[in-house]
């Protein structure tokens, strides 16, 4: 039994949710697009978009992971690529956040839009490249940066909703202008 079999629950259950939760984040994103705000797409990009993306690397890790590899050499690889990849991607979204003027972030929204998909990203590259070494522990810390990606990105998701129901819904008054 090799290293990554043994993941094989993990990866079909954090993968399934990733793949539903895209599906929901469309559904959301159908339902706000009838009264979109104003300036949403440079919100969109900082806030919208990076979620979609963090939960499409852990569907894309847990098929990766579930590939019928001989070694681990090459999956390791492609997790540190994704990781380095992700790094740079956290980076650009951090600077979408300041640079949009939609709204303005707070506390929460940089730690759970920048701070925590940049430390995951980090820490699957990182994970990654020890797994020439350590192979058991590496996996560990795999599988910890795609449940930040999968939690922070559900975190992100629900804030998006609530933001755009509780907040930024039109006023009655705004609603029989249209």
């Amino acid at each position: 039994m090799s290293l990554l079999d043994r993941w094989d629950s993990f990866y079909v259950i954090a993968g399934s949710a990733a793949g539903a939760l895209i599906g929901l984040q469309f559904v959301v994103m159908t339902l706000v697009a009838q009264r979109p705000p104003v300036r949403a797409a440079e919100a969109g990009a900082a806030f919208g978009t990076p979620t979609i993306v963090h939960f499409s690397v852990v569907l894309a890790l847990a098929a990766l992971l579930r590939a019928p590899w001989d070694t681990l050499t090459l999956p390791a690889l492609l997790c540190a690529l994704v990781g380095v990849a992700g790094t740079v991607y956290a980076v650009i979204t951090a600077w979408r956040m300041r640079a949009q003027t939609a709204y303005e972030p707070d506390g929460e929204d940089w730690l759970f839009h920048a701070m925590l998909p940049l430390a995951a990203y980090a820490m699957l590259a990182i994970s990654a490249f020890a797994a020439v070494f350590h192979p058991r522990e590496a996996l560990f810390g795999i599988g910890a940066a795609a449940l930040v990606l999968l939690f922070g990105g559900i975190h992100n998701a629900w804030d998006a909703v609530a933001y755009h129901v509780l907040v930024s819904r039109p006023t009655h008054e705004e609603d029989k202008d249209r």
